[in-house]
């Protein structure tokens, strides 16, 4: 696949934090597995907003009760994904 070399502007914790974590390996290379992962979620939520619009033309609007109960199940799985984290990293 082609490479095209660009400027960024970056944390600078983020940026330190993530050359100790590679070491000798290529920042370049972490930052462009992380774009792969962040794309994969942006098309990942277009796909959900296409789905939700298409349920909504075909079944009227959601209830809000049924968002709100959609809603803390998300944050419960953020909260537990992050917590997750916290405890691979610690």
């Amino acid at each position: 696949m082609p490479k095209e070399k660009i400027t960024l502007t970056l944390d600078a914790g983020r940026l330190a934090e993530l050359r100790s974590r590679v070491g000798s390996r290529s920042v370049s290379a972490a930052v462009d597995a992380a774009l792969v992962t962040y794309l994969e979620q942006l098309r990942h939520g277009a796909a959900v907003d296409e789905w939700l619009a298409e349920l909504e033309r075909d079944h009227g609007p959601v209830p809000v009760e049924t968002l709100e109960w959609a809603a803390r199940l998300v944050e419960d799985w953020a909260e537990t994904r992050s917590e997750g984290r916290r405890k691979l990293v610690g």
